[in-house]
């Protein structure tokens, strides 16, 4: 066993690299085929790519080397399907949907080139193909045949948002998820029934259309029918929490099945997003549970009611996109642990999990990672904050003695969660010597529906609170230095970084913002279309409430900016545009604030490219070197 060496926190040799977080791959969504063959999505650097692993088992390999496949509508998600041996896929570049074999053979498209299409859904007997479109900022439900051969039809339109249509297996009718400004769609959505009316020639049309749950305070997610048709699934947040339910469509009333005290549905941020799924024979459906963070996958009996924990192991701490094979009934996952990097999985009762693909080469050792621990605190006005703490850790290294400098970490959203899942930032500075700790402020999710509406009028305020108070609970407690704290953040997490370092100067050695927003009035001008309206609840409509938008905007009152800060923006932003950073650099340059800008081409909202992603990081590095470590 080698000697621990005892150096200065922050300055250990970490064996997460730079180089490494850029390269690391990670999944957004699996599906299954009829024949068991298995389809996920990877993202590599700007590129993202399906992967097929063949029913009978041979080596997985990638659909094509064409196309980058990436829905577009909103901030994206809903990017393929699969069914009747073929995958359609949206593609990046051009918005279009492309039809290819799993097997063998080119991709082609299938819709024409104008706007963006999302959220393809196949209907039972494999001759049509429902989808999202947008174009001019207007939204609808489409359809098309899956050869291609036809124009495209819409099918509703009229609401400002659609998201996740689903089939019915008679393939006459459908169910969707519509809203409308100003609600987002974790506050207000429906779920609507349709019934189709087909032709001779063309595509369908919508006959009948009711709606099934959900009104402008009611949030609904992720509609599901039973393969027999009796039953749609969906959760509603109707009781305070995201609860899964099952209404029948002959009529009856619907039926709560979940009632503990957490969330069984997310805040739909993107297109496609699944926590639940039917097995094969309609008797199960399996759903993923959150608790403050942490995921278990549970099965309950629909004709009981009785409800069990699969025994999926514990170093997977957070799983998502639940798929049920219609071959087998083996679930397909994304998977992850504290210490455990990204990967597809599969389970099957009695047979266990079967790791499909990694998304890192794990040459590092669970041990080597920081573990996670879910935490609370009293804010400053004594409510109840959460958060996820990861204390510095690293097997080959200890301090001198005293207490690591503390990283406070901000989602962003602010309708979001850290969750437990493997978090490479948060291990990256862990590794190297750093405390972090993950803050879920009051307004974010997994804790109820009074915990995020929480900050509605109150955004720059609990966030900021929180973070303040969750650094000054890990530094009482003797966990953290409260004098070398750090905060950080990126978009409304970038917001709450220029909001602290305003209202508590001195707290925090330095921030570290990426694309945060600074000015609310022109982010709600120049922000596209999926939030325009978010900060309706947020802070308030205007004009009525430009006096709150004018003392949450940090540009207003940059001159309270005393401690160094670093900023980080892309130039194809369209969500937090390059001027909130290029005003708020500007202020800190007339003031004399220490700090640095780094601006980088070709990159959005969130970075996406290997270089940038690695250049992020070292710059980070070198920067709370100079400012908290040799300060």
């Amino acid at each position: 066993m080698s000697e621990v060496i005892q150096r200065q926190y922050g300055l250990w040799d970490s064996p997460i690299s730079p180089i490494s977080l850029a390269r690391g791959i990670s999944f957004s969504d699996v599906a299954w085929n009829q024949d068991g063959a298995l389809v996920w999505r990877e993202n590599r650097s700007d590129r993202s790519v399906l992967v097929v692993q063949g029913a009978r088992g041979e080596a997985h390999r990638d659909l094509n080397n064409d196309y980058s496949t990436r829905a577009k509508v909103g901030y994206g998600g809903g990017d393929f399907t699969v069914g009747h041996d073929q995958i359609y896929f949206a593609e990046e570049e051009s918005g279009r949907l492309f039809k290819q074999a799993i097997d063998s053979g080119p991709a082609r498209p299938i819709t024409p080139a104008f706007g963006h299409f999302a959220s393809p859904a196949l209907s039972p007997d494999g001759k049509w193909l429902l989808f999202v479109h947008s174009y001019e900022r207007k939204d609808c439900v489409g359809i098309v045949d899956a050869s291609g051969e036809l124009w495209p039809g819409k099918l509703i339109s009229g609401d400002d948002f659609y998201m996740q249509p689903v089939w019915h297996p008679d393939g006459e009718r459908f169910a969707w998820i519509a809203w409308n400004h100003p609600n987002m769609p974790w506050e207000g959505t429906y779920l609507q029934l349709g019934k189709l009316e087909f032709r001779e020639k063309g595509v369908p049309s919508l006959v009948e259309n009711r709606t099934i749950a959900g009104d402008q305070h009611v949030s609904i997610f992720q509609p599901q029918f039973s393969p027999d048709g009796r039953y749609i699934a969906y959760v509603s947040d109707a009781t305070g929490w995201w609860q899964l339910y099952l209404h029948p469509l002959d009529g009856g009333e619907a039926r709560q099945l979940t009632s503990e005290p957490a969330d069984h549905g997310l805040p739909a941020w993107v297109q496609g997003m699944r926590t639940h799924a039917f097995s094969p024979d309609g008797k199960f459906i399996y759903f993923i549970r959150n608790q403050e963070g942490f995921a278990s996958v549970w099965r309950i009996a629909i004709a009981s009611g009785s409800q069990e924990r699969l025994p999926i192991e514990e170093a997977y701490t957070w799983l998502e996109q639940i798929a049920v094979s219609p071959e087998d009934g083996r679930l397909a996952l994304v998977a992850s642990g504290d210490r455990t990097p990204p990967r597809v999985i599969t389970y099957q009762p009695g047979q266990g999990v079967q790791v499909m693909q990694r998304g890192t080469p794990e040459d590092v050792s669970s041990e080597a990672y920081s573990p996670v621990e879910a935490i609370s605190w009293q804010s400053l006005d004594g409510e109840t904050a959460y958060g996820l703490f990861y204390p510095a850790h690293n097997p080959r290294f200890k301090g001198p003695g005293g207490t690591p400098p503390l990283i406070v970490s901000i989602h962003g959203g602010p309708t979001s969660q850290a969750r437990a899942s493997f978090n490479p930032r948060a291990q990256f500075f862990a590794t190297r010597g750093y405390a972090v700790l993950e803050v879920n402020y009051r307004g974010s999710t997994g804790y109820g529906r009074e915990y995020w509406r929480a900050l509605n009028g109150n955004w720059g305020i609990y966030d900021v609170e929180d973070a303040v108070s969750g650094a000054r609970h890990l530094a009482s407690t003797g966990k953290a230095d409260g004098e070398r704290l750090v905060i950080m953040g990126g978009s409304a997490g970038g917001f709450t970084v220029l909001q602290a370092l305003e209202d508590y100067p001195g707290t925090f050695r330095t921030g570290v913002c990426a694309y945060g927003v600074a000015n609310q009035f022109t982010l709600v001008a120049d922000t596209h279309k999926f939030e325009e309206r978010y900060s309706d609840s947020l802070l308030g409509p205007l004009p009525e409430a430009a006096d709150l938008y004018r003392e949450r905007s940090p540009l207003f009152h940059s001159e309270k900016i005393r401690d160094a800060i670093i900023v980080f923006q892309g130039e194809e932003d369209q969500v937090v545009p390059q001027a909130q950073s290029d005003e708020i650099v500007a202020s800190l340059e007339r003031q004399g604030v220490p700090h640095e800008y780094h601006l980088y081409p070709g990159e959005g909202h969130g970075f996406r490219k290997t270089e940038t992603i690695e250049n992020y990081y070292q710059a980070v590095v070198r920067f709370l070197q100079q400012h908290v470590i040799y300060a």
